[in-house]
């Protein structure tokens, strides 16, 4: 899933943020219970205000994704 994250983070420069937590180190344990995701990978859309819109396990929508940042 790297490169396509990296590709849709190039695509949005400066209208998406990402945020990459590896769950293998202290400060991924340490957020994952806080935002309730266990499986990796795990991608959480946040709106402007940083509440959540919807998750996605294992996979990332793209055209979900772009259909959100319209």
């Amino acid at each position: 899933m790297k490169p396509i994250v990296d590709g849709i983070e190039q695509e949005y420069e400066g209208r998406l943020m990402v945020i990459r937590l590896n769950i293998q180190e202290q400060v991924g344990r340490e957020l994952a219970p806080f935002y309730g995701f266990e499986l990796t990978p795990t991608f959480i859309f946040f709106d402007a205000q940083g509440s959540e819109i919807w998750r996605s396990v294992g996979n990332l929508d793209l055209a979900r994704l772009r259909h959100s940042l319209e």
